[in-house]
């Protein structure tokens, strides 16, 4: 078993070769708490711990550190004789430093985990079993499966933020285009015939591509092709995570039909070189009829606004994934939160965890970063379920599926990205002109590297 372990360490190390970095934590302003001078609670915040807790977090706010105690003011003034220490990790040092410290011990009592990253941690035998300290029934059903290894009765991550992608589009396109969201974007070969409608209208002068999304330039990738796998009956594994099934004809029915809108006009091709982040931007700037974003989005185009760069969050609608030929499946991300065994003060940094996916707590983290909560009571506050975009998110939970929590997903999302590149490849006709079976070859290889992971683990 060690020497499993050691390979898969190796393996790991070699396709996440990141170089660390580390913020030191400043002695924080006392803080006030978001919206408010005074933050109800509803459960009675645990009080008596004392000591430090230290705690690595990522960039998941303007103002991460500051931020993060700003929602622990409660449970710090309940424990006057306990401190947070705070290092903000950059995501992409993140990994080699996670790993390294389940290795060697030299580990925070708490660290943010990536909900992909779970699995791979857990199998280090790095984190504390939170099984029995936690009370699962408050959370979103569909966040269940980040919580630990995937095969194993323990679980060792709390859900903490989580996020999905929406369908974003412009009401004044389809209008003009004979297009009606709540009816036309409903299912897959519905929302193909409206995206034709929408291809080049235009509106105020310009000829809007139908959908603008990022291609293979773009850690999103895979994220962007998983509701459509999911929706065709598709799956990345088997159920035990044992076997791979991204090449099945399910899973390939997902990948032709997305990548095929490309292919048939429909996606914009200037897009598909572009990251994330640009493809954002340029929708916020009014540049394609529909594209399929995160909740952050919203809050760019209420800056818009409010800066008066332009008002088109006034003309823009969300509406759901459209639902497959297996049904309405979507991509679920987020992050959890995790107590490393070798916590010199872990009852504190257990019931830290606890606070912090509570609903009160929740709901504020949520509207600083523009994620979204992991607890199912906080769905019903105001600010999400009255929200005319957000509620529109919080419907689309129902439907969100977590990638697989299995020790050896780090490496095998890693070779997705690079076998979902040469599909972009193919249908941008980087090589020749477009054949699905290249396609299909791109798959089955991906398929093989990640079986020889797998096997690692084993």
């Amino acid at each position: 078993m060690l020497k499993k372990v050691i390979t898969f360490f190796l393996i790991l190390s070699f396709l996440f070769s990141f170089a660390a970095c580390k913020k030191e934590t400043k002695e924080p302003e006392p803080p006030v708490l978001p919206n408010s001078s005074k933050q109800p609670q509803e459960k009675a915040i645990s009080g008596g711990y004392s000591g430090n807790i230290k705690i690595w977090i990522m960039p998941n706010s303007s103002s991460p550190e500051q931020d993060l105690l700003n929602v622990c003011k409660p449970f710090l003034d309940a424990n006057p004789e306990l401190t947070i220490t705070t290092t903000v990790v950059d995501w992409g040092a993140a990994w080699r430093k996670l790993t390294a410290a389940a290795t060697t011990g030299d580990a925070p009592d708490i660290a943010q985990l990536g909900t992909s990253w779970v699995g791979a941690i857990s199998y280090m035998d790095a984190l504390e079993d939170l099984t029995h300290h936690i009370d699962w029934s408050k959370f979103q059903e569909s966040v269940l499966d980040t919580t630990g290894l995937l095969g194993s009765d323990k679980k060792t991550a709390v859900p903490w933020f989580a996020e999905t992608r929406v369908i974003f589009y412009r009401k004044d396109a389809c209008e003009r285009a004979g297009v009606n969201p709540e009816t036309d974007f409903a299912t897959w070969d519905k929302f193909k015939e409206a995206l034709r409608k929408l291809n080049n209208i235009e509106i105020d002068g310009v000829r809007l591509p139908a959908l603008g999304m990022p291609g293979k330039n773009d850690w999103n990738v895979l994220h962007n092709f998983a509701p459509w796998i999911y929706g065709a009956g598709g799956e990345f594994t088997s159920e035990n995570g044992k076997e791979v099934k991204i090449n099945s004809p399910e899973a390939l029915q997902g990948i032709k039909f997305y990548s095929e809108l490309a292919l048939e006009g429909l996606m914009d091709r200037a897009s598909l070189e572009k990251s994330t982040n640009d493809v954002e931007a340029a929708f916020a700037n009014g540049a394609y009829a529909v594209s399929i974003l995160g909740p952050w989005n919203i809050a760019t185009l209420e800056k818009n606004k409010n800066d008066g760069v332009n008002d088109l969050i006034d003309k823009i609608g969300v509406a759901l994934i459209p639902e497959g030929p297996a049904g309405r499946k979507a991509f679920l991300g987020g992050s959890t939160i995790s107590v490393f065994k070798s916590s010199k003060n872990k009852e504190a940094s257990i019931a830290l965890c606890d606070y912090l996916s509570d609903k009160e707590a929740q709901i504020a983290y949520a509207k600083i970063t523009g994620n979204l909560p992991t607890n199912k009571e906080a769905y019903e506050d105001p600010s999400i379920s009255d929200h005319k975009f957000l509620k529109v998110f919080k419907e689309q939970m129902k439907y969100a599926k977590a990638y697989p929590s299995i020790a050896s997903w780090g490496p095998a999302e890693n070779y997705l990205k690079e076998g979902l590149t040469k599909i972009w490849d193919n249908v941008m006709g980087i090589n020749g002109a477009y054949d699905y079976e290249v396609t299909k070859k791109a798959v089955d290889e991906i398929a093989e590297k990640i079986n020889s992971v797998i096997e690692e683990t084993e």
